[in-house]
């Protein structure tokens, strides 16, 4: 792999490119709140060749709406599974508008 190709992977949304303190950091969480959500199975990072643990920027937009919900008191548990609903909703959603976008693209006239 080149360094350009290093680079470009910074652009997937789900390459590990974060250790776990520089995430900690950019969510304004602790650590142990990344683990305890890790525990939580909200998310899963993957690990490193060391050990680590490595978070992508999706997991790491999933973990700050975790800690929003946490900081307005919902206690972690149920924010874990508010947040896993909510993803499963957006991807439904998201598969719906491809559905009536691609059903439109096959009959023109039944959109109008």
């Amino acid at each position: 792999m080149t360094a350009d190709d290093s680079f470009d992977r910074l652009e997937d949304d789900d390459y590990p490119a974060y250790t776990m303190g520089r995430a900690a950091e950019m969510i304004g969480a602790t650590q142990g709140f990344l683990r305890a959500i890790g525990e939580a199975r909200l998310i899963t990072p993957l690990r490193s060749e060391g050990g680590h643990r490595r978070y992508s920027r999706y997991q790491l937009r999933i973990a700050a709406r975790a800690r929003e919900l946490v900081d307005h008191g919902t206690p972690i548990e149920a924010a874990c599974r508010i947040v896993i609903l909510e993803d499963q909703l957006e991807e439904a959603q998201r598969i719906n508008a491809e559905h009536r976008h691609a059903d439109e693209a096959a009959n023109p006239t039944a959109a109008a």
